[in-house]
């Protein structure tokens, strides 16, 4: 008796904890992406880009109302940094949304076709998976060009197959639970057990794997903008602030630490939703 007593005060105290965490990794990281949301929202509303102003380039922070300074442009650096994370932040989203939607329906697909075509889906799966994403992506804005919607939709289209094979596995179980089964045998359609059962049962797992794919994306929009594969010249983008302040790192580091910064925060908020967020839904199962 004492023993068991002690079990579920264990479990009941490692729960608790659980749980403690996971509402601490949600409130950091929701509060850090709130601040950058509203930051790069309200740049775009009510701030610029920067005007060009070749006499007062690369001004040191405080100087002339420029609080961050000025960039090798002579642009106000503060109002630049916020319109490119502007930029980068709605790519990234947008990306992640199209690869939600096409490795959702790609998997609920393949767990709820016959054996033959849940064959053919889960190899079209594995193989899309094999491909090196960047690889593929930096193939594609060959053949279609560079700009804001190609490059979403690149990212987008390159992302899914990941968390396919995630949706896959999750939704393969909840086909044989009792309740999708009383469903299928009353005579319900296929698209409204999908609607009704099935995607409510993986909503957490989309939730958790949302957060990743964007926080992924963000970091491979900057890379491919700072190889000059993303964003166009004198677009306000992470990845191009990047890469025009990488010549001036040693005279005026804050040119290339600042988009640095804001990609860094971007990601490590993402990260925390994600990781509460499945912590969260791995206690509330137990």
């Amino acid at each position: 008796m004492t023993i068991e007593l002690n079990s579920t005060i264990g479990r009941l105290t490692r729960k608790r904890g659980s749980r403690a965490g996971s509402s601490t990794k949600l409130k950091v990281g929701t509060s850090i992406a709130a601040v950058l949301v509203l930051l790069a929202v309200g740049n775009r509303l009510f701030g610029s880009s920067g005007e060009i102003d070749i006499v007062s380039k690369r001004l040191p922070p405080l100087t002339d109302g420029h609080l961050l300074g000025t960039d090798q442009l002579g642009r106000d650096l503060l109002s630049r940094l916020l319109a490119s994370m502007g930029w980068s932040f709605s790519i990234a989203l947008i990306a992640a949304v199209i690869s939600l939607v096409i490795g959702t329906t790609v998997g609920v697909l393949a767990s709820s076709s016959t054996r033959l075509g849940r064959i053919v889906l889960t190899r079209y799966i594995d193989l899309s998976i094999s491909f090196p994403e960047l690889i593929l992506a930096v193939t594609i804005i060959a053949l279609v060009g560079r700009g804001f919607f190609p490059l979403a939709l690149t990212l987008g289209f390159v992302s899914w197959p990941h968390l396919a094979r995630v949706v896959y596995a999750q939704t393969l179980s909840l086909w044989t639970r009792e309740f999708v089964l009383a469903a299928r045998l009353s005579g319900v359609r296929p698209v409204r057990i999908i609607l009704s059962h099935i995607l409510p049962g993986i909503r957490s797992t989309l939730l958790v794997m949302f957060a990743f794919i964007f926080a992924d994306l963000l970091v491979a929009e900057s890379g491919l903008s700072f190889l000059g594969l993303g964003a166009l010249l004198g677009n306000p983008s992470l990845g191009n602030m990047l890469a025009d302040g990488r010549r001036f790192i040693f005279t005026s580091p804050l040119l290339m630490l600042l988009p640095c910064i804001a990609v860094i925060l971007a990601v490590t908020s993402a990260n925390l939703i994600g990781d509460g967020l499945s912590s969260r839904s791995r206690s509330a199962s137990r």
